[in-house]
């Protein structure tokens, strides 16, 4: 039988299969579904310290500014003893799942501010988090702000967080970064246990009509599972970081692909909004095929065996293949030249 366990960031979880930041955290009927399908542990929905600062601020509003042109009014507060608030639900939810689960519950934390990344870090280890993927998104639109500023930005949210939790954290990075691999390397050295590999932001869209500005939530596709698995093979022995792979991985090859590059775990999202919680399985057993069929004892075994350092032509995954990839280019029957 083919050993599918694989170890993050020191938690031991069944297989590499793991459900990242989404709705279907939101209910734990869902969650006890995704970890029926084979889920080996699960990403919450992010916290946002936006959020709860909003929240704040309206309640400021609403519960201790009424007075109406009435003196009186100054002094009467009506302040609901039961109102349960953004942050509060958000707690209750992770211990919920704690409690209904039997596989690693990791929080997710997007914050704004370093006491915010700090306080709110602490609260979620303190309801029973597992580890914190810290979702940092940043997008760095300041024409003052150099890169080794940006990057300083991550690391004093890291280092700052990590004297406060013993939990391990968790780097959500974007792909946008100018030199991964040694970010990656500064990462490791402040006492971060694990990467992820990328996050995805959302892209703005034009309204050609109003010329309204608008945000547009757009799914994942497979084409960007590449990236990832490139990336993920030029850090691969590089460093002692733990290695996901999120965004783009629809289809069991792909995920094989990950692991091959030397990924720790695979994080679904997209594909199972799209096709129900039960694809999981299928991805699960198609992956556990693929190595029987291939002769592969465990996970272990095929962990990074066609990562940078392994693979039969290394430069394939960096500029030395370009030319190469562009010359092999064959215009589609029909296509005038």
């Amino acid at each position: 039988m083919v050993d599918l366990t694989t170890e993050y960031v020191g938690l031991a979880l069944a297989n590499p299969l793991v459900p990242s930041a989404s709705p279907l955290s939101k209910d734990v009927s869902t969650a006890l579904r995704l970890q029926d399908a084979g889920a080996s542990a699960l990403v919450m929905y992010s916290l946002f310290e936006e959020k709860i600062e909003a929240e704040a601020q309206q309640m400021q509003r609403f519960f201790y500014e009424q007075a109406i042109g009435h003196g009186e009014a100054e002094s009467f507060h009506p302040m609901p003893h039961n109102i349960q608030t953004y942050q509060d639900q958000y707690l209750e939810q992770l211990q919920k799942l704690k409690v209904a689960l039997d596989i690693p519950v990791i929080a997710s934390l997007n914050g704004t501010s370093v006491s915010g990344w700090i306080e709110y870090g602490k609260q979620l280890q303190q309801a029973g988090a597992d580890a914190l993927e810290l979702n940092i998104y940043h997008l760095a639109a300041n024409a003052d702000e150099s890169s080794h500023e940006v990057e300083n930005r991550y690391l004093d949210i890291l280092q700052a967080l990590k004297g406060q939790v013993s939990v391990p954290i968790i780097m959500k990075l974007s792909s946008q970064f100018s030199s991964p691999i040694h970010f990656a390397k500064r990462l490791e050295v402040a006492g971060a246990e694990g990467l992820v590999l990328f996050n995805r932001f959302y892209q703005p869209d034009i309204d050609l009509e109003t010329l309204e500005v608008l945000p547009k939530l757009e799914l994942s596709t497979a084409s960007e599972a590449l990236l990832r698995i490139r990336w993920t093979a030029l850090l691969y022995g590089r460093t002692t970081l733990s290695l996901a792979v999120t965004g783009g991985f629809h289809n069991a090859s792909d995920v094989i692909k990950a692991l091959l590059a030397g990924a720790d775990v695979v994080q679904l999202c997209s594909v199972l909004l799209k096709q129900g919680v039960g694809h999981l399985t299928q991805l699960l057993t198609e992956l556990e095929q693929w190595l029987v069929e291939h002769d592969y004892a465990s996970i272990s075994q095929l962990k990074g065996s066609v990562s940078q350092r392994h693979a039969i032509d290394p430069t394939a995954y960096e500029r030395a293949n370009y030319v190469q990839v562009l010359d092999n280019y064959s215009y589609p029957a029909g296509v005038l030249r």
